[in-house]
């Protein structure tokens, strides 16, 4: 009987670690977001960049979206990309719609009034190549 209370409460602390463990990476992905969209934008959707992470975020009561481009290494300089625009089928991006250049912490904030439209958005960390969704978080 003691045996098996002991394997019970063994399992019991092992889920609960793993419950634990879950949680934990659930929220880190959110608190790596530097909130540099300001008060009142969500983090909606993120992407692996390289050498850095690009975050996609919604103001419900704005109607706007955000990207920001946070590095992996804050601190050291590396080129970095955020890029958000309203959907369309051209490749060329206007300079109001990226945020390119050397940073060393993140680049962004760049806004788009996108309620009820499709948008276009990505960014690079580090890398020649931008990685971008076309078309997506249509709302």
């Amino acid at each position: 009987m003691r045996i098996s209370r002991r394997l019970t409460s063994a399992a019991a602390l092992l889920g609960l670690t793993t419950a634990g463990m879950a949680l934990t990476a659930g929220t880190a992905e959110a608190a790596s977001y530097n909130s540099a969209c300001g008060s009142g934008y969500s983090v909606i959707d993120s992407k692996d960049v390289g050498d850095g992470t690009a975050y996609l975020t919604y103001n419900g009561s704005t109607g706007y979206n955000c990207v920001v481009t946070v590095s992996d290494t804050p601190g050291t300089p590396m080129v970095l990309d955020a890029r958000l625009r309203l959907h369309r089928t051209d490749t060329v991006w206007k300079a109001s719609e990226t945020d390119y250049g050397t940073f060393s912490y993140y680049a962004g904030p760049v806004y788009v009034y996108a309620a009820s439209s499709c948008i276009d958005w990505g960014g690079a960390a580090a890398s020649n190549y931008v990685q971008v969704d076309y078309g997506v978080h249509c709302g």
